[in-house]
């Protein structure tokens, strides 16, 4: 696919200029972004006054010696200097950086990543080479996903075992979770408010309602706790959610509505009180707690065995796992959780920190997956950019084709943030912009586009502005926004999950943000869902904004473009070969008119637009063009 616009640097101080051009297969391309296969050329252009004699093309992959090759002057081009750089063979997948050295007769200059000249050899940028082995998930086009926190969402009535050990609330409508004294004190979260998944299958038709595709659990595996983070048993699921009854009936009666269902696959750590680990005897005294004679004694890093081990960021009841042989037989080997579950119906997996896993792990726990459905969603946990991600000391290869189809896009949810709570459109364009260049079109398409997860606040809360610094648990336990509060909390909820459900990617809508539901961080954002007390405006427009997803292909296309980022406006192109698709948004406090350059109609209001459009502070507009 052809794209247009890379990378163009204005005109900076000293009144040097450069316009570095990627070429792929001859064409200029918008990306940082190649398939394999394909032969890679560079052009520079640069202003005649700085008098280039020699440029060079500085191009290196990944941990790997730098190497130079000349470019041949082309002659002038709009009044530049133009140099070109070609390369005999075209790259493997990899990552790659370049930049550009110049030889000029006032010294040797290199081209910095702001466009300006400089002494100090920079690369400018790079470029992610990938080898796509994978089946993209299309069965997700055109609809969300849904974040279902199990214990939280739907008791159902289906009755399920309680544990002698756990505490179950009894106040749906109105409970707060347990917390802890302090954030960061210990608490073993043995609390439950009585979520199952036989209440989420009494739910379905609300989430086909609500045009979800894909409902995404938290973890379902036997656990102590009221998360499932703290894994007991791989190979089961919890009673307290139905066991694995409930799961299998729910991916049938899921798939029978065209819902997929992914898991959350928590494979870094594992809990304390499990068959595992065992450090309370419950399994037998077989975990690695009990003596180096356990089959799982080599899964634990043990300091001072058996009480000190290496845990998840020092969290002893949740002792980290080394990913040994025998724990990957366990994981995606024949017989094991991926064969398991993949078999009864999942869709894919969520993958927990995956930046804490080995690269050939993800790899092998990937292949696994795909093998038994080749469009399965393999979707990693990442905040950052992922195309060129280092943890611990390793560089990740996510987007290289052998791994993930997506990852949870919390840079855009900043971005998205940042410009409903300040205006700042240049930052959410930066963000978009820098995401769209450094992801492969096929993995933008399907990033997970999150506001509000299990490890945030909740996104009204957010945009609400109070951040409760200085408040102790039990005052954020019960403290809510003022009417004035909520009533512009909400107002910049809608553009925010307007932003969300139109730009590239999937919407990943978290349970009840659609239903107006507060809260602070865990487990403050963890409350039962109110469904008495549902906030319908909200809802409703959740519910337009997916049904217009329904509506058109364009949602779906790789083509894009931001048209306008000043001023608290923000406002893009999406197209296909028949449509082009224009979001415009306001969080300015002035009425704004904009002028179309074609007759335009609504797809909020249904509404036809010939030259202009009127948008109000704090609102926006989606709006679609037939080419022909």
């Amino acid at each position: 696919m052809a794209f247009r616009v890379l990378n163009w640097f204005s005109e900076m101080a000293g009144g040097v200029q450069f316009i570095p051009q990627l070429f792929i297969d001859g064409i200029e391309n918008k990306g940082c972004t190649a398939e394999k296969g394909k032969a890679l050329s560079f052009s520079l252009k640069a202003v005649r006054s700085l008098a280039v004699l020699k440029a060079y093309l500085i191009f290196t992959e990944d941990g790997c010696e730098d190497v130079r090759t000349e470019g041949e002057w082309q002659g002038l081009e709009e009044g530049m200097d133009l140099f070109s750089f070609d390369f005999s063979a075209a790259p493997d997948a990899g990552l790659y950086f370049y930049g550009f050295e110049l030889h000029t007769p006032s010294g040797v200059w290199y081209v910095c990543e702001n466009g300006c000249k400089c002494r100090d050899k920079v690369h400018t940028d790079r470029v992610l080479v990938y080898d796509e082995k994978y089946k993209a998930p299309k069965w997700l086009d055109g609809g969300i996903i849904y974040h279902i926190f199990v214990d939280r969402f739907y008791k159902g009535a289906k009755e399920v075992p309680v544990r002698e050990d756990a505490v179950v609330y009894t106040d749906w409508e109105n409970g707060i979770p347990e917390y802890p004294e302090y954030p960061g004190a210990f608490l073993r979260n043995n609390t439950f408010f009585g979520g199952t998944l036989w209440g989420v299958i009494e739910k379905l038709p609300y989430l086909k309602d609500l045009g979800v595709k894909c409902i995404y659990l938290s973890p379902v595996f036997k656990a102590y706790s009221n998360h499932k983070y703290d894994t007991g048993d791989y190979m089961q699921v919890d009673e307290m959610f139905g066991g694995d009854e409930a799961l299998k009936e729910l991916f049938k009666k899921a798939s029978d509505m065209g819902i997929g269902v992914i898991l959350d696959g928590v494979f870094n750590h594992v809990g304390d009180d499990s068959v595992y680990f065992d450090h309370f005897g419950k399994y037998g005294k077989k975990g690695a707690y009990w003596g180096k004679k356990s089959p799982y004694y080599d899964w634990f890093s043990f300091i001072d065995f058996p009480d000190k081990y290496e845990a998840w960021w020092g969290i002893g009841n949740l002792p980290r796992v080394n990913r040994v042989p025998s724990f990957r037989k366990l994981i995606y080997g024949k017989g094991g959780v991926v064969d398991k579950y993949m078999s009864m119906g999942a869709s894919g997996f969520r993958l927990d920190v995956v930046d804490e896993l080995e690269g050939d792990f993800t790899e092998g726990l990937c292949a696994s997956v795909k093998k038994i459905k080749k469009d399965a969603y393999m979707v990693g946990e990442v905040w950052e950019d992922a195309s060129d991600k280092i943890a611990y000391s390793d560089r990740k290869h996510y987007f290289q084709g052998k791994q993930l189809d997506a990852v949870m896009n919390y840079p855009l949810r900043s971005g998205i943030i940042e410009y409903a709570l300040n205006g700042n459109s240049q930052f959410l364009a930066d963000t978009v912009t820098m995401l769209y260049r450094h992801y492969p079109p096929h993995k933008m398409a399907y990033m997970m586009n999150v506001l509000g997860t299990h490890d945030t606040e909740r996104i009204l809360t957010v945009l609400g502005g109070d951040k409760a610094e200085g408040c102790t648990n039990a005052e954020k336990s019960t403290k809510k926004m003022k009417p004035s509060e909520y009533r512009t909390a909400k107002k910049r909820l809608k553009i925010a999950a307007l932003l969300q459900m139109t730009l590239p990617g999937i919407p990943c809508v978290y349970y009840g943000d659609e239903a107006g539901m507060e809260g602070y961080k865990d487990p403050f954002n963890r409350r039962p869902f109110p469904w008495h007390n549902v906030d319908t405006e909200l809802y409703e427009w959740y519910k337009k904004l997916t049904d217009i997803r329904k509506t058109s292909q364009v949602f779906t296309a790789y083509d894009f473009e931001v048209v306008k980022k000043s001023n608290g406006i923000f406002a893009f192109n999406r197209k296909t070969e028949n449509e082009i698709l224009t979001v415009i948004t306001n969080m300015s406090s002035d009425v704004v008119k904009i002028k179309l350059s074609a007759p335009q109609r609504s797809l909020l209001t249904g509404k036809n637009h010939k030259s202009v459009i009127t948008l109000q502070p704090l609102s926006g507009e989606i709006l679609i063009t037939d080419k022909k």
